[in-house]
């Protein structure tokens, strides 16, 4: 037992000792010709590598850095620019027959720049090509076996080569490939942080790689999508005004042309008009969309926007145009309970008259969205049914009507019912065709504007449930205006002429009387 112990020993030390010298004994830089070659074959891209370094215990090579070159269609800045590179080798192969088997790659700390044309053509589409590039030296194949491919750290920014959008910035990217082949499917993974807040992750299978463009490579995934800040980084572009933070966890599918996505979307903190504020409420969306990958299209197949228990059906279609994102888009949302909406109301830049709410009742809505996505016209019709307007005394701001019909104040005002004809613009907001029924003053109709500084114009006429000295008119409708702002709004009737019309004989004084006015 001493004996064998002692060779066991005496085996060991040799083993330690080659594993010590050998770094030195063999210059493994003598394959980074050949390894540049195969690389460069592979990606159809010039592939540099800094000097090569062998670790016995690893099990790899590794190279000082590492430049994969651009698409000359796309300038001369690098596509991918590294801090080293770990290539996992066959060991034994190497050592006794100089053969370099490669089986693993990691890349550390990469650049990577992803570009894309008008024509939605990508900067990588021509890697992976059938011929190398003039510029790679000749070299024989390399007997390429790659199980694993990964990035660690790595920086990706995509662009575009035309319009004004914003960079998207993905840091700290992680991606894992096992088992990468590009005759066959393959798994993967990836995680990342967007510059300007939210983090993303996917994992699913990518394959066969498109020869003719690896872009339009086909790929199953899952994708989620954590507080994502649209202003902050970007994603807002095409709808400047629309900011928030967004999640997402669904999957999706792309044949390399088209993307089919589904799955639920959260917004917190959401704002979608230009003059509006943050919403307090939580917005769900379950959606199913078909997207082009090229041109930036697609259908809305299914959009169900839940707030609380209201619920609106979103469908339609996208399409870019241009620097501009147009819409053509449905919204159908019939019967939402009212409180359930107030809380978006700031979000869309709707205004409550100051120190009011609303109580109870439905909305309902058909509403068409056309138009670039950043100065979208929404028109449709709007109704409420059986809500009250809780601090708000509509009788009281209506003073001289209250005086000549004897309506009765209160601390609220219930509205029976409430429909207009709207459109909606970056300038403001019109309502046609109003009508207005309150219990306690009668039928209110009309039209009007609201600014987009939420300023007042509107011209009405209230046909009242008279029970003083306007029940002797019979029911003809006292004209008034309502201006001022939403938050402050200020009625001004117009019974003067309505009344010595119909009262000729009565006396001025009484008239003059009732509506302010002194006697003499």
């Amino acid at each position: 037992m001493k004996r064998i112990a002692k060779w066991l020993g005496i085996v060991l030390g040799i083993l330690i000792l080659a594993a010590v010298i050998l770094p030195f004994l063999i210059d493994v830089d003598q394959f980074r010709p050949a390894l540049q070659a195969s690389l460069s074959g592979a990606l159809h891209r010039e592939v540099k590598l800094g000097n090569l370094k062998l670790h016995i215990f690893a099990g790899e090579v590794t190279a000082d850095d590492l430049s994969v070159a651009e698409d000359p269609a796309f300038g001369k800045p690098a596509f991918l620019s590294a801090k080293s590179l770990h290539v996992g080798v066959e060991l034994w192969p190497f050592l006794f027959s100089r053969k370099l088997n490669v089986t693993n790659l990691q890349i550390d700390q990469p650049e990577i720049a992803m570009v894309q044309t008008q024509a939605g053509d990508w900067n990588f589409s021509t890697l992976g090509g059938k011929s190398a590039p003039s510029s790679a030296p000749a070299a024989a194949p390399l007997n390429l076996s790659v199980k694993r491919v990964e990035i660690a750290g790595g920086r990706v920014t995509l662009s575009r080569t035309v319009g004004h959008w914003k960079p998207l910035v993905l840091e700290q990217v992680n991606l894992h490939m096992q088992d990468f082949s590009a005759t066959s499917e393959f798994p993967f993974s990836l995680s990342a942080q967007v510059r300007g807040g939210g983090s993303v992750s996917l994992e699913g299978k990518a394959g066969p790689v498109n020869p003719a463009n690896t872009a339009m490579t086909p790929v199953t995934l899952s994708l989620k999508i954590d507080q994502l800040d649209l202003a902050a980084t970007g994603a807002n572009d095409a709808t400047p005004d629309v900011t928030g933070l967004i999640s997402f966890d669904g999957t999706g599918q792309s044949n390399g042309t088209t993307l089919d996505l589904k799955g639920k979307l959260k917004a917190d903190k959401l704002k979608i008009a230009k003059t509006g504020k943050p919403a307090a409420r939580t917005v769900e969306v379950d959606f199913e969309v078909s997207h082009d990958l090229r041109k930036h299209a697609g259908v809305v197949r299914r959009g169900d926007i839940h707030l609380g228990a209201a619920l609106a059906h979103l469908t339609g279609r996208y399409a870019e145009q241009g620097e501009a994102m147009t819409l053509d888009m449905k919204l159908a949302a019939p019967g939402m309970p009212v409180q359930e909406l107030e809380a978006m109301l700031p979000a869309l830049g709707i205004v409550l008259p100051a120190g009011t709410s609303l109580k109870g009742g439905t909305l309902s809505a058909e509403l068409a969205m056309e138009g670039p996505a950043d100065r979208t016209v929404t028109s449709g019709t709007v109704s409420m049914n059986n809500t009250e307007l809780v601090g708000f005394d509509l009788p009281k701001r209506m003073a001289s009507i209250e005086k000549l019909a004897g309506i009765k104040e209160g601390p609220d005002t219930r509205i029976e019912q409430l429909s207009a004809n709207v459109r909606s613009s970056p300038e403001g907001t019109q309502a046609n065709d109003m009508k207005l029924v309150v219990p306690s003053i009668g039928e209110l109709t009309g039209a009007g504007t609201v600014s987009e500084a939420k300023e007042l114009n509107f011209k009405m006429s209230a046909v009242v449930h008279a029970t003083g000295l306007l029940g002797v008119i019979g029911g003809k409708p006292i004209p008034f205006s309502v201006t001022g702002t939403a938050e402050q709004p200020v009625f001004k009737p117009d019974v003067g002429a309505v009344v010595m019309e119909e009262l000729k004989g009565v006396g001025g004084g009484l008239i003059k009387g009732l509506l302010g006015g002194k006697k003499k």
